[in-house]
């Protein structure tokens, strides 16, 4: 199976990220360059099943606060999505714009019902993973 990336050229795509400037993580999945990706890349990683793809959203000690309290680190969220991923959701909503100070963002995701907020941190690559996520601010 062959994976395209867009170019940013309308009726253009390349099949190497070098080209579109994007970066990717070990097991090849695009990492975000904009602390805005976090939640576009959650939303379609949660729909397509892919657990190891939320995981990589978060750094490895990041805080997810839940509905049964909150957890740490990466092995707790692996525990938390993969519960939630049997359920077969649909994530879907408007990743609003980021709100930066330096390294770090707050980025929320409007959706029906409510809107998520999350603390995004910046990587010594330049790409973004969040550190602290508060999925539903209205429960």
């Amino acid at each position: 199976m062959e994976v395209r990336f867009k170019s940013g050229f309308p009726h253009q795509d390349c099949t190497h990220p070098r080209l579109t400037g994007e970066v990717l993580s070990m097991s090849g999945r695009q990492k975000a360059s904009e602390p805005e990706e976090l939640g576009r890349f959650f939303m379609e990683r949660g729909n397509a099943g892919d657990l190891d793809g939320l995981v990589e959203l978060y750094e490895p000690t990041a805080v997810l606060a839940f509905p049964s309290g909150k957890v740490i680190g990466h092995k707790a969220i692996r525990q938390v999505y993969a519960e939630l991923l049997a359920t077969k959701p649909k994530f879907q909503g408007s990743v609003q714009a980021a709100l930066r100070n330096g390294d770090l963002a707050l980025t929320s995701t409007r959706f029906s019902g409510g809107a998520t907020s999350e603390v995004a941190h910046r990587q010594p690559d330049g790409t973004w993973l969040w550190v602290i996520d508060q999925p539903n601010l209205l429960r």
